[in-house]
């Protein structure tokens, strides 16, 4: 399945200063403000992703009806009808799009939602517009003493939204793939249920990150991408997509892996110029990748090679 073209488009500007004059429960820790923060989320998180998707689509260059499936992935609030029927009728999009919404899957959605559109494949003619879109209203805290998992998450969250689409069956003469999605797959880390947890609770999503996590990962990759790839020597003959969980999940997972610095060179940039995301992370790194390897002139838009791999992991 053939990936074309991507928009993106990275904001932290929703909080503003007069918004929380407006709403002071949202910058007081466990104070209750979760319908404060969902009537941003409401708004906001179909118009952000609305811009990513214009984006995609100008790039992509084709008619606006070729588009035969949706998916839309956020954890910012939950509405019904969703954020997938809101972005149906910002863009025009046919009311016979078949619509699949991935809601509170975290980090882990923006590479899962590029296994479900690889699924879609089997469906002659189709397009799948993927849409991922966050907004931190829904997480973000006062300083907590005895809550310091909040500080990280002030640090590295940032609003952000990127859109895909996907098709099987591109036209060669006016469409030019950019990746090629082979397998796909998805696993449970044993035992790590512990690991990242988010719970909405009234003073919006309140989550909890433990610090074993970058070595859970690391370490679990390891032996995942030698029982799945083995036959590979040398992991960096390989390019890589890694969500950037943070600098220390990316310095683990390179160490591990006897990675070349440069390997992560895209992670790194995203985490560092848009932080972490949440489910459009990946699809900015695939999206730096590509410019980059066309900026300087490498035969492939995976940095000269021809196989790479992505990693998505979340809190499911």
């Amino acid at each position: 399945m053939n990936m074309d073209w991507m928009g993106d488009r990275g904001l932290n500007d929703y909080l503003t200063e007069d918004i929380i004059k407006k709403n002071p429960n949202i910058a007081t820790y466990k104070a209750a403000s979760l319908e404060a923060r969902q009537e941003i989320l409401s708004r906001e998180v179909a118009k952000l992703g609305e811009e990513a998707a214009l984006k995609a689509i100008t790039e992509w260059g084709q008619p606006i009806s070729k588009i035969t499936d949706l998916i839309f992935c956020t954890s910012s609030g939950v509405n019904m009808p969703g954020a997938d029927h809101q972005l149906i009728k910002l863009l025009g999009l046919q009311p016979s799009v078949k619509r699949f919404m991935l809601y509170h899957q975290g980090c882990f959605a923006g590479a899962a939602s590029l296994r479900v559109a690889k699924d879609v494949e089997n469906n002659a003619d189709s397009w799948v517009l993927i849409v991922c879109s966050e907004n931190m209203a829904s997480s973000f805290h006062a300083p907590s003493d005895t809550h310091l998992d909040i500080l990280v998450g002030s640090a590295i969250f940032a609003d952000g939204a990127a859109a895909v689409i996907v098709g099987a069956d591109p036209d060669v003469t006016t469409e030019r793939p950019l990746f090629h999605i082979v397998p796909s797959s998805q696993t449970i880390i044993p035992d790590s249920e512990n690991g990242i947890v988010g719970e909405t609770r009234e003073m919006g999503v309140s989550y909890y990150l433990c610090r074993s996590v970058p070595q859970v990962i690391a370490d679990y990759i390891v032996e995942w991408i030698t029982e799945t790839l083995g036959i590979i020597k040398d992991w960096n003959t390989l390019f890589y997509i890694v969500h950037p969980g943070g600098p220390t999940v990316l310095k683990g997972l390179e160490e591990k892996l006897g990675l070349e610095e440069q390997k992560l060179r895209a992670s790194r940039h995203v985490l560092s110029e848009y932080g972490n995301m949440w489910s459009p992370s990946v699809q900015f790194i695939l999206d730096e990748m590509r410019k980059t390897s066309m900026e300087e002139g490498k035969a492939t838009t995976g940095d000269r090679l021809d196989l790479g791999i992505m990693f998505g992991f979340g809190p499911v």
